[in-house]
């Protein structure tokens, strides 16, 4: 399956992510899937079983939460997702494209089809708000008229539209985070992956990021965050996966 690079594909925020018909698009993924796990086993050099006869399926616009204790495999499962790390057995498939293979120019073209937001925010330190939101924009080639069109409502979206012009380290943590955010989505992939977002921050900035991720899925992005914070997850009605000695169980939906 080729991955389409179409800029007039992707909506602007405000409208819902349309996956595209199987029918009228015979390169289209699956209807049904975003992102499929079989058999997956990850082991490190150093003998270390990170995941085991992993199974998943997540379904197109559906929000999940994968917990676990600290080093149980929840950010080696995102990485599989993307493609940092390749599984030692089993297969991934993500939008309907196989991973197994993957790489060079169809990996990246892949990944321009997954946002991702990570614990640490990994923000540009010498750039502003709008330069490292932008940043993902001018990687992937958009011109200067779509970018300023996608910019101002993505940071209307975070709540940052007034901290445009500033620097990283003039923001708060839950300030760098929505940043993050927002240079995840700014392209409208169609699904998100959050690394353990919440992790460095209060409950109050947790709770809003964790608003912003579901404000995102209402419109049609799947998302998918690893937490070990309990309470976050007690708090929402979305399914619950659960990774345990690098197994994964179902805990609620």
């Amino acid at each position: 399956m080729s991955v389409t690079t179409d800029r007039s594909a992707i909506p602007p925020f405000g409208q819902p992510f349309i996956p595209p018909d199987p029918e009228s698009d015979p390169t289209a993924a699956p209807a049904s899937m975003a992102i499929e796990l079989e058999q997956v086993n990850m082991v490190y050099e150093n003998g270390c079983r990170a995941l085991l006869d992993v199974n998943l399926r997540v379904k197109r616009g559906e929000f999940l939460f994968v917990t676990g204790p600290s080093g149980s495999g929840k950010s080696t499962l995102l990485k599989l997702l993307y493609g940092e790390e390749k599984p030692c057995q089993g297969n991934v498939t993500v939008n309907g494209t196989s991973l197994a293979g993957l790489k060079g120019n169809q990996l990246s073209k892949l990944r321009r089809q997954i946002g991702i937001v990570f614990q640490d925010y990994k923000l540009i330190p010498r750039r502003t708000v709008s330069e490292n939101v932008a940043f993902v924009l001018w990687a992937q080639g958009f011109t200067r008229k779509e970018i300023h069109r996608r910019l101002l409502p993505t940071l209307k979206m975070v709540g940052l539209q007034e901290k445009a012009n500033c620097f990283p380290h003039e923001l708060s943590g839950g300030e760098q985070q929505r940043v993050s955010i927002a240079r995840a989505v700014v392209s409208t992939p169609p699904i998100l992956l959050a690394d353990e977002p919440t992790g460095n921050l209060d409950p109050d900035n947790s709770h809003q990021v964790i608003k912003i991720l579901q404000r995102l899925n209402s419109i049609g992005i799947t998302v998918i965050v690893t937490t070990h914070d309990e309470h976050l997850v007690r708090q929402s009605h979305h399914p619950v996966v659960q990774i345990r000695e690098g197994r994964l169980f179902r805990v609620r939906g």
